[in-house]
């Protein structure tokens, strides 16, 4: 019985080793488009689409941004600026600084901003999230003392 296994694996070895005919038009090209070639996915120029605010960590509101408001983040290597343009405030938005991606947590350390942003930068520099990154959309979520979810900004990729 085992000369008999191993007489079979012998002849599957073989035939699975036999060389392709030279006309074989096999395509062996490789789609580079699922080739994740940047260790960093978080890299690129993203827009707020939408908002989820949370009850006992369960989604229970969800909403789009209001007509002309945009705000948009770039994430280089390392820093990180946004800007936030909302039609019917005068008030200027924007900050810069650093940040670092850790399994699911986003932690941006902000260095300066608009005048608004930086009585803020003042009190806290850094601001710590929950990170889901899905393809070209992203979610930071708010956590709160007790590590409850709060709200959640989602942007889409746009570059």
């Amino acid at each position: 019985m085992k000369a008999t296994i191993s007489s079979l694996l012998i002849v599957l070895l073989i035939f699975s080793c036999k060389d392709k005919p030279a006309n074989d038009t096999e395509d062996t090209t490789i789609d580079i488009s699922q080739i994740n070639t940047n260790p960093n996915p978080l890299e690129g120029a993203w827009e707020l689409v939408g908002y989820y605010n949370y009850v006992d960590n369960e989604v229970i509101d969800s909403f789009r941004t209001s007509e002309g408001y945009r705000q948009v983040k770039m994430y280089t290597d390392s820093k990180v600026m946004w800007s936030k343009y909302i039609p019917t405030d005068s008030s200027e938005w924007f900050g810069y600084g650093s940040y670092t991606v850790n399994g699911s947590e986003l932690v941006e350390i902000l260095e300066y901003g608009s005048e608004m942003m930086s009585k803020i930068i003042q009190e806290k520099k850094e601001f710590k999230h929950e990170l889901i990154i899905n393809g070209d959309s992203f979610s930071q979520i708010e956590i709160d003392e007790d590590g409850n979810r709060i709200y959640a900004e989602n942007y889409k990729r746009i570059e």
